[in-house]
């Protein structure tokens, strides 16, 4: 299943196209590598994904073409949630 479609499904991300720009500006990693939309994920990757000063680490635990929001929770398993202080980004 592409990646920017699992996004959406699992409801991490509300919108396909969101998941899409977030995945294109290398905001999520896939088994640690940078991740693009198109990236095929399966059962068991680890997901990090950056919401502004906020990362989240998932693993897939299912995938599926659609998803009522009552199972999308089932869709992973979060691994970690941590938030950067402003002083730990680098300056642009």
């Amino acid at each position: 299943m592409r990646l920017d479609k699992y996004l959406k499904v699992s409801r991490l991300i509300k919108r396909r196209t969101v998941a899409k720009d977030v995945s294109d500006q290398g905001r999520v990693l896939l088994n640690g590598r940078e991740a693009k939309p198109g990236s095929v994920v399966a059962v068991g990757d680890v997901l990090e994904i950056q919401f502004g000063q906020r990362i989240l680490t998932v693993k897939i635990e299912k995938t599926a073409e659609s998803a009522r929001k009552e199972d999308a929770e089932g869709m992973y398993t979060v691994l970690k949630e941590e938030t950067r202080k402003s002083e730990d980004t680098p300056f642009l």
